[in-house]
């Protein structure tokens, strides 16, 4: 009763933000889409909850991922994006077990929280432990916790309210039941037995949570497509991260099997990992197996070929095909650093020619099908 009062206090503090009209820099310009936004409640408007901006900010550099990054640096990286005028934030309890967390929500505390969108995550509940390390460990530094998976109602409920102390803030917008997938090596083939707790646990709390005006709206943050089609047909999302299946080298999955049935019901798409975990943007890795599956380091020298064909820098035009579908509520990019952070949001606004998009599509290098800035 002590975390619902909690929470319930929480709500109260951030009242009104559900119903006030938030208008936004124009970071949408480049790709045809505009970011002014009204928000409503998503039950009283029969409107569906999306971020404030089209461009975002991913929380997994800020939590230590691949490489630990110095606290200053990455406050300094948030810091630059909210200057570029971002105004979504997303983070999880997962990434860095709590240090991306704690290193946004320090930014993010000193701002009307009416200002901007911040979502993070539920399903790991963390447990202290001293020098904690991971078998498969995307995440550096030293780690203080470690986890266990909890997608029932109660641990729903105690995750959003460790979350928001560990951010510092009274209120979280956006909720997403994480890794509830099966490329989650914790899980594998067992990943439907923990949908079936999330089912009659997670996802009915989450809807009450966002009746109750806990919340603004909820869904999955997941890396396949599965767990987002049967989430659809068992629950009333408004919102799912769809992780590392949208990008300029993989995207007919989300495109023809998810986006028509998302659309059917309003709901929007959160694209993560838009540059591959950095493969598009230079970095020598794809996505976080530590693996490159066969033709994709051909598709990148083809996709550089064009890019220079029509001297468009890459980075940027991966960020804007992720923007273009109309379905897309926002795309987030990592950054650990201010110049990666501003040279994000400066390729949301940037012109790229349509005869780049035209020789894309002539070549096959994208789906004829999928939607390109309106340049």
């Amino acid at each position: 009763m002590e975390r619902r009062r909690f929470l319930e206090k929480a709500a109260m503090a951030s009242a009104g933000i559900m119903f006030s009209s938030a208008i936004s820099p124009a970071l949408g310009a480049g790709t045809g889409r505009s970011e002014e936004r009204k928000q409503t409640a998503p039950v009283a408007s029969g409107k569906r909850y999306r971020p404030q901006t089209l461009s975002g900010f991913g929380g997994v550099a800020l939590g230590n991922g691949f490489q630990a990054n110095p606290d200053v640096e990455c406050l300094q990286a948030v810091e630059a994006a909210w200057n570029a005028g971002v105004r979504y934030y997303d983070t999880s309890p997962w990434y860095g077990l709590g240090i991306s967390e704690r290193r946004m929500g320090l930014f993010l505390k000193d701002k009307l929280r009416e200002e901007f969108t911040l979502s993070t995550k539920v399903g790991r509940i963390l447990t202290p432990h001293e020098n904690f390390t991971l078998e498969r460990g995307l995440w550096k530094g030293k780690l203080n916790f470690g986890y266990k998976y909890d997608y029932t109602a109660a641990g729903v409920r105690r995750s959003v309210e460790e979350s928001l102390q560990r951010l510092g803030l009274s209120s979280i917008d956006i909720v997403f039941i994480h890794d509830l997938s099966p490329d989650n090596q914790d899980m594998k083939e067992k990943w439907l037995d923990y949908f079936a707790i999330a089912a009659k646990g997670a996802m009915p709390e989450l809807t009450k949570m966002r009746e109750e005006g806990l919340i603004k709206g909820w869904g999955l943050g997941v890396n396949t497509i599965e767990p987002i089609l049967k989430t659809i047909e068992v629950a009333d999302p408004d919102i799912f991260l769809s992780a590392c299946q949208y990008s300029l080298t993989k995207h007919e999955d989300d495109l023809n099997k998810v986006f028509p049935k998302v659309a059917e019901r309003n709901i929007s798409i959160v694209v993560g990992s838009p540059l591959d975990a950095g493969f598009l943007s230079g970095k020598d890795r794809y996505l976080y197996s530590g693996k490159f599956p066969q033709g994709v380091k051909e598709k990148l020298a083809a996709l550089q070929r064009v890019a220079s064909n029509h001297n468009v820098d890459l980075r940027t035009a991966a960020l804007q095909f992720c923007a273009a579908p109309e379905v897309v509520s926002a795309v987030i990019p990592g950054a650990h650093t201010p110049q990666q952070a501003a040279e994000n949001a400066a390729s949301f606004t940037a012109k790229i020619p349509a005869a780049f998009w035209e020789e894309l599509k002539k070549e096959k290098l994208i789906a004829v099908n999928a939607p390109v800035p309106k340049g």
